[in-house]
Parts: C-alpha cells; structure tokens; sequence
C-alpha cells in the first residue's frame, strides 16, 4: 500500500479533516512512534505504527459511516470532552464520527456526520462552492432593500460576501423569514450579514446540503444517509 503524508493517514482514519489534522499537527497534538509529529512525516497503512493524538491511540483505517443529524439549539460542534454542551457526547465512542463542517450553538438543523476526512475536505473548502440552504428568522419584517443587497454580498468588517440565492418564506405571514442558499460558509456568517443591515437572527436552520435534506427527520435525532444520497455527495466533490 502507499504510504502517506501523516495528515492524510488521520483523515483517513476518521480523526478529523486534512485542514483540521495538519492544526493538530502544529499544536504539537500528535506523536507518532513516541516522536513528536511532523508534516513531513508519512505513513504506510501496512505497516504497524504508533499514532496519538492528545496521548490516545489512533485505530486503524475503519470502515467509512456517513450520517444525518438533526441537531438542536444549545449543541456545540467543537469536539471538547470538557464541554457538557458538546457534540462529542452525543456521538458513538466507534467509530469515531465528526461533523462535515459546523453549525453555531444557537443554530439548528441539518448536520452531516462522517469519519471520511476526505469527503468532508471537498464538502467544506469554500473554493468549491457547494451550495448549502438555510432558513432564518429575524426580528422585523424583510425588506425588499435588505433581500437585495442581502443577495448581492455583504460587508463587515474585512469580508466581502459571495452574491448568493434569497427568496422570502412561502407563507404570507412570515415576513420575518427568509430561505437563503450559501456557497460559502464563513463562521456565522447569515449572523453577521444581518447584522451589518441591522437586522437579528432570531431563528436560523440549515436544512439541506447539496441534494441532502433534513426533510422529516426529527430533531436530537440520526439516521445513515442513503445510497442515493451518498452518491449525490461523492458525484459532487469528484
């Protein structure tokens, strides 16, 4: 089999992302054969090595799960053991899962978990521009002002939003509501959009990921995605 660069071995292995590895790699978080980890340092699945992160054992290459979560306000998608509220406590102890990108505790909706660092890589780089559709409340009535220029792109602060798709909610008597569809991603990013235009998010959820939706599922709860959905997300990032 042929070895790769250490970062690429964690992914494959469910750790996390290639982006979040190498972070992992910097902070001095990983040895490997009782060696602090360098990024030059490659691995060979055959061949029988010592990898810890945090001091713990990383297993083997395992087999690849992807998984659809309904997650809830007050959840926190950093991976902390510390932290009561985190997302980690709710996830299975194998094989290890981790969020394909995040939603902010105060956000709601659909979450794709996996242990495929690969995927997740092609899912969540903002270069690739994989559309994911979220619908948000705010505390006043929408304008047609603020739908334009929210579709145009944003600024605040050193950010320059990408132009996106904004339609208002289908029921008449939900002007406070709209869905919008991102290619994007930053952190907090509809948060920080409609506070620029002086707007606040009262309620926001993530409802679909390419052509993954959260549709029916039930909030605090998972289920595996499907073959056809699988699919759709791999045919995506190829």
């Amino acid at each position: 089999m042929t070895s790769m660069r250490l970062s690429h071995y964690l992914a494959v292995c469910g750790v996390a992302s290639r982006r979040q590895a190498a972070r992992l790699i910097d902070s001095g978080r990983v040895s490997l054969n009782h060696q602090l980890a360098k990024h030059t340092d490659r691995i060979n699945p055959a061949e029988a090595v010592t990898v810890l992160v945090d001091g713990k054992p990383i297993l083997p290459v395992q087999a690849k799960q992807y998984w659809l979560y309904h997650k809830p306000v007050g959840v926190d998608c950093r991976l902390l053991a510390n932290d009561p509220h985190s997302l980690l406590h709710l996830l299975p102890e194998s094989p290890r899962l981790y969020p394909a990108g995040r939603l902010d505790k105060n956000s709601r909706g659909l979450l794709l978990l996996t242990n495929d660092g690969q995927l997740t890589q092609a899912l969540m780089h903002p270069d690739f521009y994989h559309p994911k559709t979220y619908v948000v409340q705010v505390d006043k009535p929408i304008s047609a002002e603020f739908l334009l220029m929210m579709a145009q792109g944003v600024q605040y602060g050193q950010v320059q939003t990408r132009p996106c798709d904004i339609r208002r909610w289908s029921s008449e008597a939900d002007e406070d509501r709209f869905e919008i569809v991102l290619t994007q991603g930053l952190n907090r990013q509809i948060r920080r959009m409609c506070q620029a235009l002086s707007y606040k998010v009262i309620d926001l959820m993530r409802t679909q990921l390419l052509d993954v939706c959260l549709a029916e599922l039930a909030e605090k709860t998972m289920r595996p995605l499907t073959a056809a959905e699988l699919l759709s997300l791999k045919c995506a990032v190829s």
